[in-house]
């Protein structure tokens, strides 16, 4: 502490001069906030403010700054500063925007703005400039799980891109799924004809890259490390196993078609009733001539069911769309036309759906006559002649065709691995002698595509609907398990041209996360973060929730039975922080004590002054935007709030909570994102964690004398300025009207 160098810098633009007393600012950096160096600067955020840090920080031995300017998300590319500790103080979006106009509120402003510049300047005298966790001996090769399109595609990016690839496929062959296909609906111009999949030329390029190792008829015995040190056990089917070492992992096992005997209302399991996987089958065996049946006759007639065995309410089939069935269907029917135009085809839909170019595609379909009718079929009888039976939902009747084959949509089912809800049931009972679990866990374990050596099972999380787990709305590929990446039809139902994206994003995530782990920072999503968390072992209690808690496994157990951090693949959530009940671990730049310290920083007013006090800890990734948003906006909220931004409301100790209301808050509101099945948490289970923590704080509250509404959980998205500015008004008048905090005065 006694050699660091503390210093505040005001900055008086963007009508922040004209607004604020700049002189009352400075005046409580200095005597409040032990600030050895203050300055005041028009533009802080051009060159020569910047210019003006960096010479303090390089000739005066600045060591810590607080920068009271604007929001901590908006001039980042500017205030960069990698030897000193920065702390920011949100005077612009979180005061001077959001408080109305008009001298009665210039005093409420003045008291908003000083407050945070306490609460910055005490957080800066809490944090260190985080060392980062450099692995000299890091390794950049990129894992690729899966031969097929996907995986191909994944694979051929990263090696393009410079980096070493090793490829483990489980059959003898590259091409997956659509080295089956005949063709592939077009993805290129004029979009008017099915396509040469490309599958045996893509596959020629992978297996004679310099830089892509190729691993076939193999799997993976166990997958064990962190990002940058993945090692992997590829077993070949010969009964040999070589160990790989890799930075990274994209799993690209695509996908099956969903059973056909399972559906025989629909005629699965009956003569000339194919799925389309069947068809093309067919149509390679016709290779562009007259598709025949499997007995050899010729097709005069053929009827596509969309949706068989998809879209299912009644819980028995998929729930869910395909995506791709639509498209292909057109592509099949298109088959036959081309072979001969005279054959019927028709195509039973309940809504069609073409992604991208699909619509250029389906009218060259009807160009070249296929019928398309909207109806939803009932009842499909296959034989020599087979029949379909529907409700047509134009006319409103029910309706029949009659065909000589019968091609049934059934959908994709992914190949994702082990479901880890029924893995945890099963493993804890085959712990506890249970032997029929103790089967059912080796047959499980069979089925395992990673088989990681991780606390948390051998697999990556799943969806309801056996999906693996991916953050949809902020990441797309991202996974529970740091440095593993999905990507194709194993992540969500998709065509053949979204899966190659697919896989090229996940490849570009997964060097994202070799390059950053090679320099010490956190591989995603808090990106160029050298934090990461530690703990004061002899305060632990071994209690193990921070091991139970971490969305990511990224804390094990030493031999001693204390907590482990393994940083690599650590996500700096601080969820670990949040769950620990003695307040042990923390990072060097954000901690019990940078948070609790700006609790404590904020003067509360007394009884009689009658300006409540209202704390809002704001998830950084969506609340506390939308709190800048709603300043951006010009819209008005209460001056009487207090923001403070948390990495991830996972990441909140009930500590600040139980403190600031001691001290005389009126109430305390936490802002998250939204959590659940379509959780929108960039950390997937922290506001979860959080709001299972902070439905127990009841009791302490009442301990306190205090009622529950005093503290209040909100959903919040990004979005949500408007709504934001809303829920702080609503509360605020909720509290004016319960009355002022019983705890004030004792603070």
């Amino acid at each position: 502490m006694a050699d660091n160098k503390f210093a505040a810098y005001i900055c008086s633009g963007c009508g922040l001069g004209d607004k604020f007393n700049i002189a009352g600012l400075e005046k409580v950096a200095k005597t409040e906030g032990k600030m050895t160096v203050i300055k005041t600067h028009p533009f802080l955020c051009n060159a020569e403010g910047v210019q003006m840090i960096k010479d303090d920080i390089a000739n005066d031995g600045v060591t810590h700054l607080c920068i009271a300017a604007c929001s901590r998300r908006a001039k980042t590319e500017a205030f960069v500063f990698p030897t000193a500790a920065v702390s920011r103080a949100n005077l612009r979006e979180g005061v001077l925007w959001i408080v109305a106009e008009g001298s009665d509120h210039d005093e409420v402003r003045q008291e908003m703005a000083e407050d945070y510049v306490r609460m910055g300047c005490a957080e800066i005298k809490k944090m260190k400039v985080p060392e980062g966790n450099v692995k000299e001996s890091s390794s950049k090769r990129i894992l690729v799980v899966g031969g097929g399109m996907s995986g191909m595609t994944a694979a051929m990016a990263a090696a393009d891109a410079g980096y070493e690839v090793v490829l483990v496929e489980k059959t003898g062959a590259l091409g997956g799924f659509a080295k089956n296909l005949f063709k592939r609906v077009p993805f290129a111009a004029p979009y008017a004809e099915a396509q040469p999949t490309g599958v045996a030329e893509l596959a020629a390029q992978v297996s004679s890259h310099p830089k892509i190792k190729v691993h076939l008829n193999s799997t993976l015995a166990e997958t064990a490390g962190a990002p940058g040190r993945f090692t992997a056990k590829v077993a070949q089917e010969s009964g040999s196993v070589t160990e790989e070492l890799c930075g990274a992992i994209v799993q690209t096992t695509g996908f099956t078609t969903y059973d056909i005997a399972k559906l025989p209302e629909l005629g699965g399991g009956q003569a000339n009733v194919v799925d389309q996987a069947g068809l093309e089958a067919l149509a390679i065996a016709a290779n562009g001539g007259a598709i025949k049946r499997a007995d050899g006759k010729e097709v005069k007639s053929v009827a596509f069911v969309q949706c068989a065995g998809q879209r299912d309410e009644s819980g028995t089939h998929l729930a869910y769309c395909s995506g791709h069935c639509c498209a292909t269907s057109i592509k099949q029917a298109m088959y036959f036309k081309d072979a001969n135009p005279d054959i019927d085809a028709v195509v039973i839909y309940d809504d069609l759906r073409v992604p991208g170019m699909g619509e250029d595609f389906y009218r060259s379909a009807q160009q070249k006559g296929v019928i398309f009718t909207k109806g939803k079929a009932s009842k499909v009888t296959g034989g020599d002649s087979c029949k379909v039976e529907f409700k047509d939902l134009i006319l409103d009747e029910t309706a029949t065709v009659d065909a000589d084959l019968v091609v049934l949509a059934t959908g994709q089912v992914p190949n994702a691995g082990v479901n880890l809800d029924e893995w945890t049931t099963i493993n804890t009972a085959a712990d506890g002698g249970n032997e029929e679990a103790k089967q059912q866990r080796t047959a499980l374990e069979s089925t395992s595509v990673l088989n990681l050596a991780y606390r948390q099972g051998p697999d990556m999380p799943q969806f309801k609907y056996g999906f693996a787990d991916s953050h949809f709305i902020c990441f797309p590929y991202e996974t529970r398990r740091t440095g593993i990446y999905a990507a194709g039809p194993m992540r969500r139902p998709m065509d053949m041209l979204q899966a190659t994206e697919d896989a090229t994003g996940a490849a570009l995530k997964a060097i994202q996360a070799v390059e950053n782990v090679g320099l010490g920072r956190s591989p995603f999503p808090r990106v160029g973060d050298l934090s990461f968390p530690t703990a004061r072992l002899e305060g632990c209690t071994q209690c193990k929730r921070c091991t139970v808690e971490c969305p990511f496994g990224a804390i094990d157990e030493d031999e001693r039975r204390f907590p482990l951090f393994n940083e690599e693949r650590c996500r700096r959530c601080g969820t670990c922080m949040g769950a620990c009940p003695v307040r042990v671990i923390s990072f060097e730049n954000y901690s019990c004590d940078t948070v609790g310290s700006q609790v404590k920083a904020v003067n509360v007013p007394d009884e009689e002054d009658e300006k409540p006090r209202i704390l809002i800890l704001a998830c950084e990734n969506d609340a506390y935007p939308a709190l800048d948003m709603a300043g951006m906006q010009r819209l008005t909220y209460s001056a009487f709030v207090r923001v403070i931004p948390v990495r991830c409301l996972g990441s909140v100790n009930t500590i600040w909570i139980t403190d600031a209301l001691g001290a005389g808050y009126d109430g305390v509101m936490m802002m998250g994102c939204q959590k659940g099945d379509n959780y929108q948490c960039h950390f997937v289970k922290g506001s979860e964690m959080a709001y299972y923590r902070l439905s127990k704080i009841g009791d302490t509250l009442k301990g306190m004398g205090l009622e529950p509404e005093r503290m209040l959980t909100y959903e919040i998205a990004i979005t949500d300025g408007a709504r934001v500015a809303k829920i702080i008004d609503d509360y605020v008048a909720q509290l004016i009207e319960m009355g002022p905090s019983p705890m004030k005065g004792f603070g």
